[in-house]
């Protein structure tokens, strides 16, 4: 194989030849930037290889070989799953981003057979929450962004009309469970939004009946209620602090999203009485 010179194809890329070079083969090309993918530089991972496979598979350059590409993509969701503080962290949030593409592609395009899409949806389902470091930015290795990164995938698969009810809610299930967890630091970095944005996708499809989303959202507040009640001194209340500032994102984007779900008032309703649960001084009758 002919060594690629990277800094060229991306400059390349950047002056718009947004198809790969003649002269490698995509499948090459494609073990390189699926390794690049976890490493600890900035520019390799999220400029060269996130930006590429992203325009490729956007361009339609993988539509017949998508399923093999997702597999590929979707193994890096495990690799090195339980660490924390790790360089592992970057191939396991990239690998979301990158699978939410080729899911995203799918929608569009109908290319993918739909249990092929279901398990994907499986490997984001298990790892969602069972990811450990939660990072933001990490200084002189740009973002980690897991918990963003993962909400992103969850909301593109929740758009999938491969995912019928059932499937949702689980997915309902996952952002929960995700929201809940517990967690080293109070999220500054985006983590409720994207996590609330997720939650609407799901919502938008309205397949999930009312009540099975006020169990859930009443389920997930028991939870918070379980843990101890915030305080800035508190690590041990860190789980909890997140999961309001879930409630609050969400409270947020069905009050002021463009893209509202069907019963938007009655969903609206239950998350305030939510959040009058979980916070009763600020919010208690």
């Amino acid at each position: 194989m002919t060594k690629v010179d990277w800094d060229f194809l991306h400059r390349r890329l950047r002056q718009g030849h947004v198809r790969p070079p003649v002269e490698h083969q995509i499948a090459d090309l494609t073990a390189e930037l699926t390794e690049m993918l976890g490493s600890a530089e900035p520019y390799v991972r999220d400029e060269l290889a996130v930006e590429m496979l992203t325009t490729w598979i956007a361009q339609g350059v993988y539509d017949d070989l998508l399923p093999g590409l997702g597999d590929g993509i979707a193994t890096g969701l495990m690799a090195g799953l339980g660490e924390r503080g790790t360089d592992s962290v970057f191939r396991r949030s990239t690998s979301a981003l990158i699978l939410s593409d080729v899911i995203e592609r799918d929608t569009e395009r109908s290319l993918v057979p739909p249990a092929k899409v279901l398990e994907w949806g499986d490997r984001l389902a298990t790892w969602f929450p069972a990811e450990r470091d939660l990072r933001g930015f990490v200084e002189g290795k740009g973002w980690a962004h897991a918990v963003p990164n993962g909400a992103d995938a969850i909301g593109v698969l929740a758009r999938s009309p491969h995912v019928r009810e059932a499937e949702l809610v689980v997915l309902l299930e996952v952002i929960g469970e995700r929201s809940t967890r517990p967690a080293d630091e109070v999220w500054v970095s985006g983590e409720p939004d994207r996590l609330a944005r997720a939650t609407i996708s799901v919502l938008h499809r309205g397949l999930v009946p009312l009540d099975r989303v006020e169990s859930w959202l009443a389920e997930l507040v028991s939870t918070a209620l379980r843990q101890r009640p915030p305080s800035l001194d508190d690590a041990g209340s860190v789980p909890r602090r997140n999961t309001v500032a879930y409630l609050r994102a969400l409270y947020l984007h069905l009050s002021l999203g463009r893209h509202q779900p069907p019963g938007r008032t009655d969903l609206l309703l239950t998350v305030i009485e939510q959040l009058r649960a979980v916070q009763p001084g600020f919010f208690g009758r």
